[in-house]
């Protein structure tokens, strides 16, 4: 047997041991939710995955074009639906030009490969997306992690290797909070630095008509690059580079992924030119989501759940390890109530997490029922046990051993 071969042996047996170390399966094998069970996995936040107007836009666009021209995204004209969809875009994110690509993915990596030289210095926070990071090791350029959200220590490594780029999340996937935004833009002001501030989990949801984070607080002019998955309030597949005018040009005949990937088809980019449509008048979604956020993270919190640092519609359990995850996530299934399992490598060794989702559209009913569910879980699940619970304050651990 060569290398390679052994080497995938090897790692193919280590991963079937780590799958029956669990207990169970966590992903394929699980039982699949029946129509009356909660499904809080889908990054569908403002739930409009199903909204007619969106539904209608692309089934016209397939019977009228079917899957259109395939081709790269190279050769889309300046007549084709996409670019007016990519102007719409930059309207509503009161941003110069933007770039669609294919998925949140390639536009994080593409990015990053295109306009970044070799050995340059990418100052990226230590939870930001892996695409963030892949797009780092695309472009031959070095990585400078810093601590999560902790923009002084951010300071101080720039101050030791110069100017670079700095790349986080607005709002991390699996933690649920909010980057210190305000800070990173002094950072950057004062350092000679240009951010990349990925929105795929703001967009829709924050801001002025949904615009994200970036223009809620006024500092579009302040972040040089703003990316974005529409696979999670847009409910499409595509990806969003808001930037200059001059580099959204640039872009797509030197982003990689760009030039090698087949352009978005027809009906993708009609549903989603509805989907905008939907989400800037959707203020009372947005409204509703932030409503059941709170609700639930401070439910989870008096049932002795430790969910920080969650600020959001992204709300984590923290049993820590796999295994204690299968079990949460069996003992949550059984009663109905279905999140997503985070190991690794989404997550560092020992901080796995069951992920709950919120939508805007969850009756008052759905949430008591989340809350009933995870209260009945807590000795099943040895809640007491976890190494999150035991870094909870000592007043709050009460709640624990109900």
């Amino acid at each position: 047997m060569s290398g390679e071969l052994s080497f995938l042996q090897e790692r193919l047996q280590a991963w079937n041991a780590r799958q029956a170390s669990w207990g169970g399966p966590l992903y394929r094998g699980r039982p699949t939710p029946r129509n009356t069970d909660l499904t809080l996995m889908s990054n569908d936040y403002l739930a409009i995955g199903g909204h007619p107007a969106v539904l209608d836009a692309q089934v016209r666009s397939l019977r009228a074009q079917g899957n259109g021209a395939l081709m790269s995204g190279v050769f889309t004209g300046d007549s084709d639906p996409l670019r007016r969809l990519e102007a719409d875009l930059a309207h509503w994110l009161g941003a110069p030009s933007v770039m669609l690509s294919q998925s949140g993915w390639s536009a994080n990596v593409g990015l990053i490969q295109a306009v970044c030289p070799a050995g340059g210095s990418v100052y990226v926070d230590e939870l930001a997306h892996a695409s963030l990071w892949e797009g780092i090791s695309a472009a031959h350029a070095v990585a400078r992690p810093f601590a999560h959200n902790d923009t002084e220590h951010l300071e101080r490594t720039i101050r030791q290797h110069g100017p670079g780029l700095i790349a986080f999340d607005t709002l991390y996937s699996v933690t649920g909070d909010l980057c210190p935004l305000p800070d990173l833009t002094a950072v950057a002001r004062r350092t000679g630095c240009d951010l990349i501030a990925d929105e795929s989990h703001t967009l829709g949801v924050l801001g002025p008509q949904g615009g994200g984070l970036v223009p809620s607080l006024g500092l579009t002019d302040a972040v040089a690059y703003r990316t974005a998955s529409l696979a999670k309030a847009f409910a499409g597949r595509a990806g969003l580079i808001a930037c200059s005018p001059e580099v959204a040009g640039y872009l797509p005949y030197h982003s990689l992924g760009a030039v090698f990937s087949s352009t978005l088809l027809p009906h993708d980019v009609a549903g989603l030119s509805a989907a905008l449509g939907v989400l800037r008048t959707a203020d009372d979604r947005r409204e509703r989501l932030e409503q059941h956020s709170r609700h639930l993270r401070d439910g989870l919190t008096a049932l002795g759940y430790h969910i920080a640092p969650s600020e959001s519609q992204i709300i984590p359990l923290q049993p820590g390890t796999e295994p204690g995850v299968r079990r949460l996530q069996q003992a949550l299934d059984a009663r109905g109530v279905f999140g997503a399992a985070f190991v690794p490598p989404s997550v560092p060794v020992r901080r796995c997490v069951h992920r709950l989702s919120v939508h805007s559209e969850l009756a008052p009913a759905d949430l008591d029922r989340v809350l009933d569910a995870c209260a009945a879980v807590r000795d099943e699940v040895g809640l007491r046990e976890w190494r999150s619970t035991r870094r909870l304050p000592t007043r709050r651990t009460a709640a624990v051993h109900h």
